[in-house]
């Protein structure tokens, strides 16, 4: 059964954000099985509180281990400290 990753991003400096971060990211979920559902900027908040204008991605995963195989990566690591002075983000692990 698939799981998904739900990230939201207010991004500080969306051309560092892209290129130091969200490009070899990309590559990675690849290698780790993900795959993108949705990438965009700009989500609307129709209920509740949540930052406007952030970004969200959705990848999808074979299953969460997947995603855990993923999140504990040391070449992940490296990214989420790239990630620390860009964007504050959420993430969300659902199903499996």
């Amino acid at each position: 059964m698939p799981a998904f990753m739900i990230v939201t991003a207010r991004v500080h400096d969306r051309a560092r954000f892209l290129a130091d971060y969200a490009v070899p990211a990309a590559a990675l979920v690849a290698r780790h099985g993900g795959r993108y559902v949705v990438r965009a900027p700009g989500a609307t908040v129709l209920e509740g509180e949540h930052p406007e204008g952030c970004s969200v991605v959705v990848s999808e995963w074979p299953d969460r281990a997947a995603i855990e195989r993923f999140w504990t990566s040391p070449d992940y690591a490296a990214l989420k400290a790239a990630r620390a002075p860009l964007a504050d983000v959420t993430v969300l692990v659902v199903g499996d």
